[in-house]
């Protein structure tokens, strides 16, 4: 890219947002963090920035690896942000009323915002091929690649804790069984205990009904002998 040329005669692929209600100086930081990089590392940057304008500069990003890709038949993988830049566009006029009857002006400004993605040099696609394919590399990773790194870190926690607790993994395992033996034996003792108590409680109330049903008897015949002797 020549560096001499005119605004609108860059190469590569843009887009542009205009009358943001935002002023330039805002949007020129952001775009400061993003000019130079991959489409991908920019587009992840305008993520986590903490700017209300890095929402609408995300979808030119957006917009403009489109373009590239709908309108010029590139790959999205290939692009890098070229050229960014904020111009001021035109600035509204308020008041603002204020003590003695004067008044204050509220500048409301606004900014013309514009990307340009072009396609990365030979050199360039081939060191970023090289990194992504280097073993241990931090980037991207598909969902395999994000479970088997998952696994393995299960695995090594696990190694840790059994080594921490001074055993192998064929003791720790005959362990876990042993204690899944002994509970089970001792919920069956419960369950015992449990049984024989339902069962002397439901003898004890057996008892007591019938000592209940004997004195009502009793008392039965004690009232009829006391109505005979009435009679006689």
């Amino acid at each position: 890219m020549a560096f001499g040329a005119k605004t609108n005669e860059r190469p590569g692929t843009r887009a542009s947002v205009r009358h943001l209600h935002v002023s330039a100086y805002k949007a020129r930081e952001v775009l400061d963090l993003i000019r130079g990089k991959h489409v991908s590392d920019a587009d992840e940057i305008l993520q986590f920035v903490e700017r209300d304008v890095a929402i609408a500069i995300r979808k030119v990003l957006a917009s403009a690896v489109a373009n590239a890709q709908n309108n010029d038949g590139q790959d999205p993988e290939t692009l890098f942000v070229s050229a960014c830049y904020a111009d001021e566009g035109p600035t509204m006029k308020r008041w603002r009323p204020r003590a003695r009857g004067r008044a204050t002006r509220i500048r409301k400004r606004t900014t013309h915002i514009t990307i340009i993605v072009s396609r990365l040099g030979e050199r360039e696609l081939a060191q970023r091929a090289d990194k992504a394919a280097a073993p241990g590399h931090t980037g991207r990773r598909t969902a395999a690649r994000a479970s088997e790194a998952r696994r393995e870190r299960v695995a090594r926690s696990r190694r840790r804790d059994t080594e921490k607790a001074g055993l192998s993994e064929d003791e720790a395992t005959d362990e876990a069984a042993t204690d899944e033996a002994d509970t089970a034996v001792t919920d069956e003792a419960t369950e015992a205990v449990e049984t024989d108590e339902a069962t002397t409680e439901t003898e004890v109330a057996a008892a007591d009904a019938e000592d209940g049903a004997e004195e009502a008897a009793g008392a039965d015949e004690t009232d009829a002998t006391a109505t005979d002797k009435d009679e006689k």
